[in-house]
């Protein structure tokens, strides 16, 4: 399996640090929420059912009428290139890793593409993979351009696979509302924007024919009892889904504000984190990880990927652990 962000336990181990005095950043996930209803014991004791309300939340959350719960987007990821004969599949990379590692896992030729010459070489693909922002580089592509793909693919019967896991904070640039169209695939998470990874819940919007393929491959009762029932709950909020929205739109600028002010601009990012391109960045994951701060590191090109501090401590932590740094390498 690839390596990801999250592997505190591991963390821990290497660096001689207990687990619970980590300042976890390795994650884009939302490092707070609200308080989460009680679950009803029925969804406990009773095998899942469809339609119970999760699905029409779901529905008016993202303003799309045909989508399918899935047990996190990851599942949807390794899922869809079994849906396909052997395609040309070309993936806008840097990105998530997993996309280009599913579709190679089913034999799919994959080529890594850049987003400026995207266009000019899209004819050659049966299958575009975009993730929109992108993780973890934070660029975001228009609307408009992407849309303009989806039709130049669906004209030979390819798909345009958008990954939107990092799109709830900036709802207005999702494709959501466009689906279903024929050759449109929009994944969402469900977990990163309400701060919940744990509950193992995604959306696959596109038409209904592929949903009921990709059901099929999926089998019955893929999302627990109880994981529909807590976010049936939160979907409905849209009070909290407001604040929630607004503290993190103003901690991602904080955090880049934060950066910038210690001499490590970022080179992009989103609500959720801020990426920083620097031929220093080992030097500087380690630094960090030594005082018990946990960032992600990317090998190409040398980078780090910083998350939100839950509180005012962490960010006091992080604050001085990054003017440390910058004092001992300026």
């Amino acid at each position: 399996m690839l390596e990801h962000g999250g592997r505190l336990r591991a963390a821990a181990q290497r660096y001689g640090i207990a687990e619970a005095d980590w300042l976890d950043l390795s994650t884009g996930i939302a490092p707070y929420g609200w308080a989460l209803p009680a679950i009803p014991s029925a969804a406990w004791a009773r095998l899942p059912e469809r339609e119970d309300g999760l699905e029409a939340a779901a529905r008016r959350f993202y303003g799309c009428v045909s989508l399918l719960p899935v047990a996190g987007s990851q599942a949807a990821i390794q899922a869809l290139p079994r849906l396909r004969a052997r395609s040309r599949v070309g993936v806008i990379s840097p990105c998530y890793a997993e996309h280009a590692h599913a579709w190679r896992r089913e034999g799919h030729e994959l080529e890594e593409l850049d987003s400026a010459t995207a266009e000019r070489e899209l004819d050659r693909f049966d299958v575009l993979l975009v993730v929109n922002p992108n993780n973890p580089t934070g660029q975001r592509l228009a609307p408009e351009t992407l849309m303009e793909w989806r039709a130049r693919l669906a004209e030979r019967g390819g798909w345009l696979l958008v990954d939107e896991a990092f799109m709830d904070c900036t709802p207005q640039q999702s494709l959501a509302g466009h689906c279903p169209l024929p050759g449109l695939v929009v994944l969402r998470s469900f977990g990163k924007f309400f701060g919940l990874a744990g509950i193992r819940l995604g959306f696959v919007l596109a038409d209904a024919a592929l949903l009921g393929r990709l059901e099929e491959l999926l089998g019955p009762w893929s999302v627990s009892g109880p994981a529909r029932e807590l976010a049936k709950a939160l979907l409905q909020d849209e009070a909290g889904q407001a604040r929630q929205r607004q503290a993190l739109l103003r901690d991602g600028q904080r955090l880049d504000s934060l950066l910038r002010d210690c001499g490590l601009a970022p080179a992009g990012g989103t609500a959720l984190f801020q990426r920083l391109v620097r031929d220093d960045a080992v030097a500087l994951h380690e630094f960090l990880a030594a005082r018990g701060i946990l960032t992600r590191l990317f090998a190409t090109p040398p980078s780090l990927r910083f998350g939100l501090p839950p509180d005012e401590a962490g960010w006091a932590r992080l604050g001085q652990a990054l003017i440390d740094y910058s004092k001992e390498h300026p």
